[in-house]
C-alpha cells in the first residue's frame, strides 16, 4: 500500500490511525488530566522484538489478534506456520496487515467475529488490554472467543496501576483525534480481574520493561507452558 507522506487526517477519522500514518514519527497518548505518553509506533511497524519473540513461542493456533496494528505479530505467526488472524477498528491498520502478507480483518472485537469459542490463543499486546476503556467487558468479551481450553495472553503496564480513563492520540504537530476510553493495567490489576472472571493465571512473564500473563479457564489449566 503507498500513502502520501504529507497527508492531513480529517477529524472524524478514527484517532487510532494517526499512530499509523507514514513517517512513524512520536505519537503520544494524551490524557484528559493532560498527561502524555509516548506510543512505541517504531515497534509495531518493525519485526518482533525478542520480548514479543517470548509472546509467539506461547501462541498454539488458531491465533486471535486483537487490535493488531500493522500486524507484525500476526505475519510472523503465520511465518512459523501457525494460523493467525488480526483484528482492527482502523482501515489503515488492516491494509497495512494485508499489503505485507498478513491476515485481518476490519472489525471491533465487541462485534461478531469468525470462530468464536474456536481460537486457541487470543493476544492483547501492545497495551490493548485498553481497548473499550473497561479491561473487565473485554476480557469477558475474549473470553468468550476462546476454546475451552484456550488461552489469553495479555501485555500489562509494567507498574501496579488500574486506571479507567479518556484519552486521545496526538502527534508532534499537535494534530489530535477525539477522546475515546482507555484503561491502563498492571500486573495486580489483571490478577483482581481474572479472579472475578473465574480466569486461572497460567504464566507470566517479562523481557526488559514488558511484562505479560497467559489467562485460562481453571478446569484447563496445567500450570506455566
Amino acid at each position: 500500500m503507498t500513502t502520501d507522506e504529507g497527508e492531513l487526517y480529517d477529524a472524524d477519522e478514527d484517532p487510532y490511525a494517526l499512530a499509523l500514518r507514514p513517517g512513524r514519527e512520536p505519537v503520544f497518548l494524551r490524557l484528559a488530566d493532560g498527561r502524555r505518553i509516548q506510543m512505541p509506533v517504531h515497534r509495531w511497524h518493525e519485526q518482533p522484538t525478542v520480548a514479543d519473540k517470548t509472546v509467539l513461542a506461547r501462541c498454539i493456533g488458531p491465533v486471535l489478534d486483537v487490535g493488531c496494528g500493522p500486524g507484525r505479530m500476526c505475519r510472523a505467526l503465520l511465518s512459523r506456520g501457525v494460523f493467525a488472524l488480526g483484528v482492527d477498528i482502523a482501515p489503515r491498520a488492516v491494509a497495512l496487515t494485508t499489503a505485507q502478507g498478513g491476515l485481518a480483518l476490519c472489525r471491533s472485537v465487541f462485534e461478531r467475529l469468525p470462530a468464536e469459542r474456536g481460537w486457541q490463543t487470543v493476544l492483547l499486546i501492545d497495551g490493548n488490554i485498553g481497548i473499550g476503556g473497561d479491561p473487565h467487558g473485554l476480557l469477558r468479551r475474549c473470553g468468550g472467543l476462546i476454546a475451552p481450553a484456550g488461552l489469553l495472553v495479555v501485555e500489562v503496564d509494567p507498574h501496579d496501576v488500574e486506571e479507567l480513563c479518556t484519552a486521545r492520540f496526538e502527534n508532534l504537530q499537535g494534530q489530535s483525534g477525539p477522546f475515546f476510553p482507555w484503561a491502563r493495567l498492571g500486573r495486580p490489576a489483571l490478577h483482581r480481574i481474572a479472579e472475578d472472571l473465574a480466569f486461572s493465571v497460567t504464566d507470566q512473564w517479562g523481557y526488559g520493561h514488558r511484562r505479560f500473563l497467559a489467562l485460562g479457564r481453571p478446569d484447563s489449566a496445567s500450570g506455566p507452558r
